[in-house]
């Protein structure tokens, strides 16, 4: 393991507890499990150095937090935290793409929206803000993160979120391929990180396709829409080829479902002819415009369509994946593990899984240290290293490389 998770003499700025809700407590898991082992790593180095940390607390079997969210027969709720924090750096885990579980209100059943993730995520910060040295909110989907702006008289649910969250005394927010990172504007004192899913991306991609060529004539990325362009450069950039944009020309005169329907899928960039083309965006919700543009793109004659997205939600199903797939329309859709994946997910033959677990776990280190997080963990540097391994080494190096 490389000693770029080695902090010398740095010591956290308190004890170290992870709050998992249960919306992604096995994800927690993971990620707990990685910093055990950072830290194990880290004892072992530093002793091999005649230095010694002397800090109570800091390698321990586990830095999960004991703590629920019980609910009453009317549905109403609340956060317990069942050891104490005081002192403690404290990160709150949630998912709040998490549908999977059920409560009971006045004998029927629901099952938890977004908001009711939310609102469990406020009980437990306000179980524990009292006390803790410091209360840090990670939130991979951010909540409300697709109202981020407003167009007619309607409400800004995601800049009031945030500013909920730092108004109960939250000092960092950290979220993954936020829809639009600048709803940070509504809290422009505070602490928000935005981190990318591109270096997991590309390692995936090379561990499962052994056979890619990385060049101009052989692979290109293309943005399925405007919002996804700067996702889209930053993946070419990095591995020297060429992208391609699509745009939505839609029906303003109409509202289908909330929204103007498409009319066309229009292209912008050079023949994909004979090539492997990466569709790269934020996330899969209905999955309508990702499959429309894979179609686009095997009728343009494109090799391989395989599609990159931070999160996967199929909010319609998988029926429609199923058939494009049959049809040669997709080969594989590469999604993260930092939101909610039904079993019947997971067990389809063109889904690939991005784990994103290390990386958090890496950057919950890092900011329990109080370190740079760029410094630390940029990956431009580590796709370069990636990309030009595999070209030189193939698919062995990967037993070596983080």
């Amino acid at each position: 393991m490389p000693n770029n998770y080695v902090f010398n003499d740095v010591l956290p700025v308190a004890p170290l507890k992870i709050a998992a809700l249960e919306s992604c407590r096995e994800f927690a898991h993971k990620v707990n499990d990685h910093i055990v082992t950072f830290r194990k790593h880290d004892t072992e180095e530093l002793l091999k150095r005649q230095k010694d940390l002397n800090y109570r607390g800091y390698h321990v079997n586990s830095y999960l937090l004991d703590c629920s969210c019980p609910r009453f027969g009317s549905g109403e709720a609340k956060g317990i935290v069942k050891e104490s924090v005081r002192g403690a750096d404290l990160f709150v885990m949630v998912d709040v793409t998490n549908y999977s579980i059920p409560y009971t209100v006045c004998g029927y059943t629901n099952h938890m929206s977004p908001d009711d993730h939310f609102q469990d995520l406020k009980r437990v910060i306000g179980a524990s803000i009292a006390t803790a040295h410091r209360v840090n909110v990670i939130m991979p989907f951010l909540y409300e993160g697709r109202q981020h702006k407003r167009t007619k008289r309607e409400s800004l649910d995601c800049a009031m979120a945030l500013e909920e969250l730092i108004a109960m005394g939250v000092s960092n927010i950290i979220t993954f391929d936020a829809h639009d990172p600048r709803v940070q504007n509504a809290i422009p004192l505070s602490g928000f990180d935005n981190f990318m899913p591109t270096y997991q991306f590309v390692k995936t991609l090379f561990a499962h396709d052994k056979s890619l060529r990385i060049d101009k004539d052989h692979l290109m990325v293309v943005s399925p829409d405007e919002g996804a362009m700067n996702r889209a450069v930053y993946l070419a950039n990095n591995l020297s080829v060429d992208m391609g944009m699509f745009y939505k020309r839609r029906d303003y005169s109409r509202v289908v479902d909330g929204r103007n329907p498409i009319v066309a899928h229009e292209f912008l960039g050079s023949s994909v002819e004979g090539k492997t083309v990466l569709i790269v965006d934020d996330m899969i919700s209905s999955g309508e415009s990702m499959l429309d543009t894979a179609r686009e793109l095997k009728e343009r004659k494109a090799a391989k369509v395989i599609i990159c997205c931070t999160f996967g939600l199929f909010t319609s199903g998988l029926e429609k994946f199923d058939d494009f797939y049959g049809k040669g329309y997709i080969d594989h859709v590469i999604t993260t593990n930092l939101n909610y994946r039904p079993q019947e997910l997971l067990q389809r033959e063109w889904y690939i899984e991005a784990d994103m677990s290390k990386y958090t776990a890496a950057i919950i280190n890092s900011f329990n240290h109080d370190v740079s997080i760029g410094a630390a963990l940029s990956p431009t540097e580590k796709i370069q290293r990636l990309v030009k391994n595999y070209q030189a080494d193939g698919y062995e190096y990967f037993q070596t490389i983080i």
